[in-house]
């Protein structure tokens, strides 16, 4: 498990992690997160 990578708040378990369909919330976001201060909103269009 990587330490701090995160997308919508679930650690990630790889390196190599493919962001996909189904990592899109309800509202067409993707929120990635590296550490506590460093964090981005992807909107899906």
């Amino acid at each position: 498990m990587l330490r701090g990578a995160r997308v919508n708040d679930l650690a990630l378990e790889s390196e190599t992690h493919t962001i996909t369909a189904t990592d899109i919330n309800v509202d067409g976001i993707i929120k990635l997160s590296a550490g506590k201060k460093r964090h981005a909103l992807v909107n899906v269009v």
